[in-house]
């Protein structure tokens, strides 16, 4: 009998207790969310019994998201909220990432701008709802603008700083080769930025699904946002619970997915993960 052969069966054991002990360590994170939602149940059941119709245990929640999701009003909303809320990210980041790499690559550009960079930042994206109902009414270009403006400003920092600390030899070599600023930008600097710019992409799009609820919320009517409110004003806090919860969810499977491609990008770069 070979060493291999022998070796096999006490390797066998070994491996099903490295895979028994993986599974307590991946349900690990879910414990606390779990339990949370135990305690709520049992205090809003509670307070139910005691006359409050302020609160919803999360049971009657996931029944009234069940009725939303048969009856379609979930996948309407969601698919809404979705849509705008990639759109305006999309036309945040091709600006953002545009501007933030000419920033990066151009020290005098970066000078003139910062004055007005500095002074638009900090406007909170939902000031700028009132001015953009004036000028697209309801809908879907309203909460286009107030998304996109939203999202511009992360990406551009977050890539005019990465673009700053591209290898100042990789630049040389490209003025050497006689590259075209347009060419630096798209062989040079785009491929050394990957890695940041995924965090930034990852940012941008959690500010979009915020800013879109928030906008849905405040003044256009429709999407998870504005279903939200509806519910709240019908006096049907499991409904709101429901929504409430299932953006969270959709929050969560959105950064998963993100992070599922920036690993995957990562390894086809020949980056540790």
């Amino acid at each position: 009998m070979t060493e291999r052969a022998v070796a096999a069966p006490v390797a066998a054991p070994r491996e099903a207790g490295r895979r028994s002990r993986r599974w307590p360590a991946q349900w690990r994170p879910w414990v606390l969310p779990v339990v949370l939602l135990g305690l709520y149940e049992g205090y809003a059941r509670r307070a139910a019994a005691l006359g409050s119709e302020a609160l919803a245990p999360p049971s009657a929640a996931l029944k009234a998201l069940v009725g939303a999701a048969i009856d379609g009003t979930l996948w309407q909303a969601t698919g809404f909220t979705l849509g705008t809320a990639a759109l305006g990210l999309l036309l945040g980041a091709v600006l953002g990432v545009g501007l933030g790499i000419t920033l990066g690559l151009s020290r005098r550009a970066a000078r003139l701008s910062m004055l007005s960079i500095e002074v638009l930042r900090p406007v909170p994206s939902v000031a700028l709802i009132p001015l953009a109902m004036l000028t697209f009414g309801f809908g879907v270009r309203m909460e286009l603008c107030v998304v996109a403006f939203a999202t511009f400003w992360p990406l551009l920092i977050l890539v005019q700083s990465a673009v700053q600390q591209v290898e100042p030899r990789l630049l040389e070599v490209s003025r050497v080769l006689g590259l075209s600023a347009s060419q630096r930008a798209w062989k040079i600097v785009l491929p050394a930025i990957v890695p940041r710019l995924f965090v930034a992409l990852r940012l941008g799009v959690a500010v979009a699904l915020v800013v879109a609820v928030t906008v849905e919320i405040a003044a256009n009517p429709n999407g998870m946002g504005y279903a939200m409110m509806i519910a709240q004003q019908s006096f049907d806090p499991a409904l709101m619970l429901g929504w409430l919860g299932w953006i969270g969810v959709v929050g969560f499977v959105i950064n998963s997915l993100m992070s599922s491609l920036q690993r995957g990008v990562a390894r086809r770069m020949g980056a540790v993960q």
